[in-house]
C-alpha cells in the first residue's frame, strides 16, 4: 500500500519501485504490486493500526494523518519547524533512532523508509502578501499542527483530505489552502486561486514500513536486497519533492522553468525577514505548546532529546 495517488513521489517512485524495479533488481525472483492507499478507500490515519495487525503487511502511512492518534509520532514536522529541506533533513536524522525503535516496540512495524513530500505552501483566491493576511480567513489543513498554526493567526482551520481540496474550494468552504506547491498545481489549483505564499508551513512526511511478522517471514536475499534499495528510493524521493517545490512554484506562477506541470498566473509572495521571525514565534509560542498539550510530558522529553536541540529549542513546561 503505497502514498499519496497521482503525486510525482508515488508515480515516478514509489509505483516504479515495486511494479517495475523489483523484479529486475531481483533477476525476476521477485516482483510486488502496489496501489495508493488513498485509492484503495483505506482511511490515512488507520494506516499503522492495520500494518500493526498485519491487514497491511507493507505499507505508507502519512505521519501528520496517524500523528492524530500517535501525537509522538509527528514531532518531525509539526508546522512551523522547518522552513527548508536542509533543516528538514537534519531534524528527520535526529528524531530517526526514537521513530525506528517506536515503531517496531509498540507498533510492531519495521522502519524502511521515511519519505517527504514537498513543501505545503499556501494557494488563496485573495491576494496573501504577509502571515497576517490570513486572519479571518478558512484554510485547508491537513493535521493538528497545522491547525495551530492557523487559529495563531486568527485564521479558521478547515480539516481536509486531500482528495477532496477541489471541491471544498469550489463549495467555498474554504479560500485558502495549504498543500504541496506541486500536487496543487497537479489537482487544478491554480485555476481557482490567485495568490501563492511561499513559506513552507510543513512539508508532510511520510513512513514505508512493514509488519514485523511479515518482514521476518521474507526471504533473507530479499530482505537483502530491500535494505539495499529502500535507503536509494528514500533518497529519490526526498530529492525529487526538492526539485518539486521549486517547480511547483515556477508552474503556478508561469515561469519559463515550469517542468511536468501547468502554467498558470499565480502571484508569488515569499515571506519576509518579519514573517520569519512570526513563524519562529508562533512555532516557540503557541504550534509547540498546543502539540505537548496534547502529547503529555513522555513527548516533551522526547522533544527535549531528539529535535529540540536542532531547533534550538526547549519544550514548554507546566503546560
Amino acid at each position: 500500500m503505497g502514498g499519496l495517488a497521482s503525486v510525482s513521489q508515488y508515480t515516478l517512485h514509489e509505483e516504479r519501485f515495486w511494479s517495475q524495479d523489483l523484479r529486475r533488481l531481483s533477476g525476476g525472483k521477485y516482483s510486488a504490486s502496489i496501489v495508493p492507499f488513498n485509492q484503495a478507500g483505506v482511511p490515512g490515519q488507520e494506516m499503522l493500526n492495520l500494518m500493526r495487525l498485519g491487514v497491511i503487511p507493507f505499507g505508507t502511512a502519512l505521519l501528520s494523518q496517524v500523528s492524530n492518534e500517535y501525537p509522538e509520532l509527528g514531532t518531525p514536522d509539526i508546522a512551523g519547524l522547518n522552513p527548508d529541506m536542509p533543516t528538514m533533513r537534519r531534524v528527520v536524522a535526529a528524531f530517526r533512532p526514537y521513530l525506528e525503535k517506536t515503531l517496531r516496540e509498540r507498533h510492531g512495524v519495521e522502519l524502511l523508509a521515511v519519505y517527504v513530500y514537498p513543501a505545503q505552501v499556501i494557494f488563496c483566491k485573495r491576494a496573501v502578501t504577509r502571515l497576517s493576511d490570513l486572519a479571518g480567513r478558512r484554510v485547508r489543513v491537513s493535521g493538528s499542527s497545522q491547525a495551530d498554526f492557523i487559529r495563531a493567526l486568527n485564521g479558521v482551520p478547515v480539516f481536509t483530505e486531500f482528495s477532496e481540496i477541489m471541491a471544498n474550494m469550489n463549495s467555498e468552504n474554504t479560500e485558502c489552502a495549504i498543500t504541496g506547491a506541486m500536487s496543487g498545481n497537479t489537482l487544478g489549483l491554480h485555476k481557482m486561486t490567485n495568490s501563492l505564499y511561499t513559506m513552507p508551513i510543513n512539508w508532510g512526511l511520510a513512513v514505508f514500513g512493514a509488519n514485523t511478522d511479515a518482514w521476518n517471514a521474507l526471504p533473507a536475499d530479499l530482505k537483502a536486497l530491500l535494505k539495499a534499495e529502500l535507503p536509494k528510493l528514500e533518497a529519490a524521493v526526498w530529492n525529487e519533492s526538492e526539485r518539486d517545490t521549486g517547480n511547483g512554484i515556477a508552474c503556478n506562477t508561469g515561469a519559463a522553468t515550469c517542468m511536468k506541470g501547468t502554467k498558470g498566473t499565480m502571484v508569488e509572495a515569499r515571506p519576509s525577514a518579519d514573517d520569519e521571525r512570526r513563524r519562529r514565534e508562533i512555532f516557540a509560542t503557541s504550534v509547540l505548546s498546543r502539540w505537548v498539550q496534547r502529547c503529555g510530558a513522555v513527548c516533551a522529553e522526547v522533544w527535549d532529546q531528539t529535535v529540540g536541540p536542532i531547533a534550538g529549542i526547549k519544550a514548554p513546561v507546566g503546560q
